[in-house]
């Protein structure tokens, strides 16, 4: 989730799955996750929600772990 605002015309857009316009001759545009304007020093992002993994968790480090210490078995065979 975004939020951001137009310093012109204290416009305030927070992102969703449509296309947003403030309307202002700075023209600035809210699309998902991308900001766009004329002059972006005009804009400001008021607040950023970012989806970030944390990584592996304690369960994927356990298996990791496991897996780390299997032994690789050799198969003989005869050759004839």
């Amino acid at each position: 989730m975004l939020t951001v605002r137009c310093k012109e015309c204290n416009a305030e857009l927070v992102s969703n799955s449509k296309t947003q316009v403030c309307g202002c001759p700075n023209m600035m545009t809210l699309t998902g996750d991308a900001v766009s304007a004329r002059d972006l020093n005009m804009v400001v992002i008021t607040r950023m929600n970012s989806k970030e993994t944390e990584g592996l968790t304690s369960h994927d480090l356990e298996w990791q772990e496991q897996r780390r210490k299997r032994k690789v078995r050799k198969l003989d065979f005869e050759i004839r």
